[in-house]
């Protein structure tokens, strides 16, 4: 999704977030000042960019002997629950807002989370096209 020839990478279990536009409209189409759109408690969004996972220490690093050959990495990941492209609610007051390239996003950890729906749940719900 990023044009840049820069790379984010996150750490552990951060996400980035995109957060949705329509938000700052009312049902009717008007615009929503500054102040009412931060007292919303609930925010949507979609997931740009996930982190690595949970680090946690490698078992076999331990046991490696110093004559070994293959290098091995002293900490593994496990891997978050969500993924690119999943739509995401979660509290406002979790999230950090950033601006990257002239446009804003969210970085919030995935334990903030309160629901993901896959892309493919998405278009059977109707909110957004495949």
């Amino acid at each position: 999704m990023f044009s840049s020839k820069k790379k984010i990478i996150l750490v552990g279990d951060r996400v980035l977030i995109e957060p949705e536009k329509d938000q700052e409209k009312t049902s009717h189409g008007l615009y929503l000042p500054p102040g009412v759109k931060e007292k919303e408690k609930v925010q949507s969004g979609y997931i740009v960019k996930v982190g690595p996972g949970y680090p946690v220490i490698n078992p076999n690093f331990v046991d490696q002997e110093p004559w070994s050959t293959t290098p091995k990495d002293p900490v593994k990941y496990i891997p978050l629950q969500v993924e690119e492209g999943d739509y995401a609610l979660f509290l406002r007051d979790n999230a950090i807002e950033i601006e990257y390239e002239r446009k804003q996003y969210l970085i919030i950890q995935q334990s903030h989370l309160l629901m993901i729906i896959r892309p493919d749940a998405l278009s059977e719900l109707g909110l957004r096209e495949s």
